[in-house]
């Protein structure tokens, strides 16, 4: 099992900087509605000197500051030095990363916590491209596996890489080849609450616990008050809000419960505990929060900010943390890479008590075939490619945050060795 140790936090910042400054200088990336034609003349003449390369390498780019960046961030042993190497990498555009428009079509679906990103990468490449991407079908993370493996999509969106018992499925839909992982994007999750006359409010860990296994019912319960000195809290009884499918985001809300408190339940897709309400889909559970007062949820960050709902502060043990994409990247700063050969399925740190750092995150994956994708490979991987190069500077902007660029380096590269 391979382990690679993410670059810090200065690569993450470095990565979003260097990723919306190299998409800003390309006329391509800024103006999505430049003409098809004038794509396809752009597409046709990078095919030339950049396909071969592109598509059967598992290296980013065999020229230039591709090649240099991205050996750079692979390779060395110095954080600082893999920082600076992982930023430059990561300003790679869609067409200097060696990829090319195509035209044709794609299914998808899967996790709502990528939702906002995905859709707004879909729109952006079919303008871009002429292409014909598909919706996105949402559905949550187990739909999208599921879909995936009865073929009826040609990748999935998942909140969590692929289990045991699903990676047989997925490679019989893969005709014998890998199904891989693709980190995709830093997905927040949100402590969401409606609180008459509240709008600030610390929890922790043990709190969280109670809240959503029905043991801590009143706003005004005395662990609430102990990390609140200085807020009066209502006697309000609390409604718990949690998704009623299968789902990604659940599953990375209890590791973090798991990993930080007495949480009792075994843990993955569906919800297990006691009490509480369930809602469909990221958008119920915000719609949910947003209709009860004293209602708290779970809830990516991007459909929080939607819908106007406060966030709670969150104290691992390191001292109150709001959430930003600043804190969120420090905490992703700490994943490693578990998965081996072209997955790059990663291990977070839901225990982490640096300073500063928010501690319930997640990172959405793009699950697809290695190889035998068939006449839909030119797409897929110019779908992809976009998303892990120009897409990535969308994300700030639907509550998520760009990948740090030693593992953006490291999607670029699988991505462009799809077959």
């Amino acid at each position: 099992m391979k382990i690679t140790r993410i670059s810090g936090f200065a690569a993450f910042i470095a990565a979003a900087a260097v990723v919306l400054a190299g998409c800003g200088s390309d006329p391509a990336a800024s103006d999505p509605t430049s003409s098809a034609a004038t794509q396809s003349a752009t597409s046709e003449a990078a095919a030339s000197s950049d396909a071969s390369s592109a598509a059967g390498s598992a290296e980013v780019a065999t020229s230039g500051a591709a090649t240099s960046g991205a050996s750079s961030a692979a390779g060395s042993s110095d954080a600082g030095t893999a920082g600076t190497a992982g930023g430059a990498a990561a300003g790679v555009s869609f067409d200097a990363a060696g990829f090319t428009c195509a035209t044709g079509e794609l299914r998808s679906s899967g996790s709502t916590a990528q939702g906002k990103a995905i859709d707004a990468w879909i729109k952006a490449y079919n303008a871009k491209c002429g292409a014909k991407v598909n919706d996105y079908g949402g559905g949550g993370s187990g739909k999208g596996i599921t879909d995936f493996t009865a073929n009826q999509t040609d990748f999935a969106g998942s909140d969590s890489a692929l289990k045991d018992d699903q990676t047989g499925p997925a490679k019989d839909r893969c005709q014998g080849a890998d199904a891989i992982d693709l980190p995709m994007v830093t997905g927040p999750i949100a402590i969401a609450f409606k609180l008459q006359g509240v709008d600030s409010l610390t929890l922790t860990p043990a709190i969280l616990a109670g809240i959503f296994d029905d043991k801590i019912t009143s706003w005004d319960d005395a662990a609430i008050k102990a990390a609140n000195p200085d807020v009066t809290l209502p006697a309000t009884a609390i409604q718990s809000v949690h998704r009623s499918e299968d789902s990604g985001t659940t599953e990375n809300f209890v590791k973090y419960l798991k990993a930080n408190s007495d949480w009792a339940y075994e843990g993955g897709k569906a919800w297990e505990a006691n009490g509480g309400t369930g809602a469909n889909g990221s958008d119920g559970v915000a719609k949910a929060i947003a209709g009860t007062d004293g209602a708290i949820g779970y809830i990516e960050w991007g459909y929080a900010t939607a819908d106007n709902l406060t966030v709670a502060k969150i104290d691992n043990g390191g001292g109150a943390v709001e959430l930003t994409a600043e804190s969120a990247g420090k905490a992703v700063s700490a994943a490693k890479v578990v998965g081996t050969g072209k997955d790059l399925s990663l291990e977070l740190d839901y225990a982490t008590k640096q300073a500063g750092a928010y501690p319930i995150i997640l990172v959405t994956y793009e699950i697809a075939c290695s190889a035998n994708n068939g006449d839909k490979l030119d797409t897929l991987k110019s779908f992809l490619g976009y998303a892990a190069t120009d897409g990535q500077a969308m994300l700030t902007d639907v509550g998520a945050a760009p990948l740090p660029a030693e593992i953006q380096t490291k999607v670029i590269a699988a991505v462009s060795g799809l077959s």
